[in-house]
Formats: C-alpha cells, sequence, structure tokens
C-alpha cells in the first residue's frame, strides 16, 4: 500500500523547480522520484524583478502567481507522466511557494509565497497544501524555518547530538539533542548560497561557482569578512529568520564600499564563501548540548570549498551528507514539503515553537481542493 504526496520547492536562488515524489507508507519517507526543472529565462527574471518591487506594489503581482502556479503544475504533471503514476494516487501536493517578502517583524507580520494554489490544483487534478507560514506568524512565531520539524522526525538519534545544516540560498541549522527530553533548536545563520551565486552571475556570468573553484583562486579579505560579520543578523538572539531582504547585492555592495581598497572579484567570492562558512560554524559550536555530527543538506553540499571551510573550522566534528542517513542532500527540503502536507491533511502540527518562537504547535497550510471533487 502506497500514501505518495508530492513536494515542491522553489528556493532564493529562483533557478527552477524541485518535485519530490514521496511514499509515506512506513515511518521513513521513500524517496520514489524526483525532478528538477528550470524556469523558463523569462519567468526566472520576473521573479527576480519582483524581490525589488517596493512593498506597496508585492500584493499584485496576480499575473505572475498564476503563472508560477502554472509553471509547478507542469513540473508535477512532468514528473507523474515520466514515473507513469496516475494523479490519483497521489494524495496532496505540498507547495511551499516562492517567496517574495518575509516580514515576521513588521507592524501586521506576514509572509508572501507565490505559486497559486488553485492553478496548481486545477492543472493536476490533486489537492493542494500551501501557505505553511502563515499560521506560524498568526501564533506569533517567524513563520520560519520549517524544515526542522522534518529533520526531528527523520534524522534525531539517541546516540548522538546531531546538528541538521542546510545549506540553500539562506543557511539554517536544527540542533537534535541525544535526549529526547531537550527541545530541538533551530534558526537561519545567514546567507548560504544566495550571495555567493550572485556574485558569480555578475563576474563570471554563471549560475554559481562550481565545487566553489572560483572561491578556491581567491583570497579571504579580513577587513571585508569583519565588516560582514559586524552586521546586526548575526548577533540577534533566536529564534530568528532571514532572506533575500537582509542579504542582497545591494547589501554587499554598500559593504564594499566602506573598504579602503579594492579588492579582486575572485577575493569577494572566496570571502563571501568564508562569510557563510564561518557563520554556519560559529552557530554549530554555539548548540547546547554539543553537537557530536554535522550533517549537510542543500545545494550547498555540492560546493567542495565550502564544505572544507565548514569542516576547517569545526576541527574534529565529523561534517557529512544526509545522503549517509538515508536522506539525499538536494531533495531534503523537497520531501520535508510532502511531509508537512501530509501533517496538514492529517491536522497535526508541523512547526515547533522552540524553532520559530510561535506560542504553541499548529497545523501549518492551507488546503485546495481540485474542481473535480464533490461532497
Amino acid at each position: 500500500m502506497t500514501a505518495l504526496y508530492v513536494g515542491l520547492m522553489s528556493g532564493t536562488s529562483m533557478d527552477g523547480i524541485d518535485v519530490a515524489l514521496v511514499d509515506f507508507c512506513t515511518n521513513t519517507p521513500h524517496l520514489v522520484a524526483s525532478l528538477s526543472q528550470p524556469f523558463s529565462l523569462a519567468l526566472q527574471q520576473q521573479l527576480l524583478d519582483s524581490r525589488t518591487l517596493p512593498d506597496s506594489e508585492v500584493f499584485n503581482l496576480d499575473q505572475l502567481d498564476i503563472a508560477l502556479g502554472e509553471a509547478f503544475a507542469a513540473a508535477v504533471n512532468n514528473l507523474l507522466e515520466i514515473e507513469n503514476v496516475d494523479r490519483d494516487e497521489v494524495v496532496a501536493i505540498g507547495s511551499h511557494g516562492q517567496t517574495i517578502r518575509h516580514r515576521p517583524h513588521a507592524d501586521k507580520p506576514f509572509s508572501l509565497q507565490l505559486g497559486n494554489a488553485n492553478r496548481i490544483a486545477e492543472l493536476t487534478g490533486i489537492q493542494v497544501v500551501s501557505d505553511f507560514r502563515t499560521a506560524d506568524i498568526d501564533a506569533g512565531g517567524e513563520g520560519a524555518p520549517l524544515a526542522p520539524a522534518f529533520h526531528n522526525a527523520i534524522l534525531r538519534d539517541n546516540s548522538e547530538n546531531r546538528c541538521v545544516v542546510n545549506i540553500g540560498g539562506i543557511a539554517n541549522i536544527t540542533l537534535l539533542p541525544a535526549d529526547s527530553d531537550v527541545d530541538i533548536s533551530g534558526y537561519d545563520t545567514g546567507p548560504g548560497n544566495t550571495l555567493m551565486d550572485a556574485w558569480v552571475r555578475r563576474h563570471q556570468q554563471q549560475s554559481y561557482d562550481k565545487a566553489g573553484s572560483w572561491a578556491r583562486s581567491g583570497k579571504v579579505n579580513k577587513a571585508l569578512l569583519q565588516l560582514m560579520l559586524d552586521d546586526e543578523y548575526f548577533h540577534k538572539l533566536q529564534p530568528k529568520s532571514t532572506g533575500f531582504e537582509d542579504f542582497n547585492m545591494r547589501w554587499l555592495e554598500h559593504i564594499l564600499s566602506r573598504l579602503d581598497t579594492r579588492i579582486s572579484a575572485e577575493d569577494v567570492e572566496a570571502t563571501l564563501c568564508e562569510l557563510t562558512a564561518q557563520t554556519i560554524a560559529d552557530a554549530v559550536k554555539a548548540c547546547e548540548p554539543a553537537v557530536d555530527r554535522v550533517l549537510l543538506c542543500g545545494g550547498g553540499v555540492h560546493n567542495t570549498y565550502l564544505v572544507e571551510r565548514i569542516q576547517h573550522h569545526l576541527g574534529t566534528c565529523p561534517v557529512e551528507s544526509t545522503e549517509s542517513y538515508g536522506v539525499h542532500p538536494d531533495w531534503v527540503e523537497a520531501i520535508a514539503f510532502a511531509w508537512l502536507a501530509r501533517r496538514c491533511i492529517d491536522k497535526k502540527p508541523g512547526n515547533l515553537p522552540a524553532v520559530t518562537g510561535a506560542r504553541a504547535a499548529v497545523v501549518l497550510g492551507r488546503i485546495t481542493y481540485h474542481r473535480a471533487i464533490t461532497d
């Protein structure tokens, strides 16, 4: 017997859609199939442009919302066709959506994700769970990170204290204590790949720095690194979350303008890589209880230079991929949103108040039924 769910994830890099088909017939989720579908250049540019819109205009993105929903639906249908899976076998799609704004500390807190759930449901014939962050924000939380609840469910072990580090556009950690009576904790540590990717796009016309080879060719500029580390976000107490609004090219250009001397583009890339490595390592070293093992996931796991720098800062603490523990690092987040969709359908809480700062554990997500469903 199968219990199939689809997880959809589009991250800070805005380069495409990750689709995971997951079977939850046992306690350990089984990744049946996966697909990464790039955005068209036109849609990607529209999404990138939406980041710089004034706040007063971001809620007028109806056409982009629909176009992104259609792209999500096409990616799901493509995967199901390739794998010859009937849509009736899929219980639900968990769609995180594309984050355009994340403002948990605004006068009226909100987090806005595009990717019209009605279009996804209509075009796939499958019910959709979306809008995962709002319920946590309404309960007084940050609305992020949400993956730690999934990490807790599948990667916690009573023999060692583990820390899961997800390196997407933004990096976040989840501390999983061996003692089941100790709450897990987690938060966004700061930029993951987002600044490195933006810098390499500008200077190398590449979407990312493959294996960190360009960063490896440069030299860390200590003055630049210190200016970046002085940012107030790194000194905030948890719970905390961040995003493109805080760490973007405007932020980097402002800091570069404060340097007394110009530095080479490759040295900037090396320093951005070091910023990600050091802030992740600092967060891991600050964990209580002390971490016995670090498990990496997300796109940053393929940046071998970044992984080396993280390992350098952590000394003898083992740093490994989640693949060694049954979950492919490229698909952890997409699987997590399939898992969160299942929690919503089952009316079970999906957040962790100790992580997000919410007043209580709440059911996350809003269910959109496709038109074929009748009472």
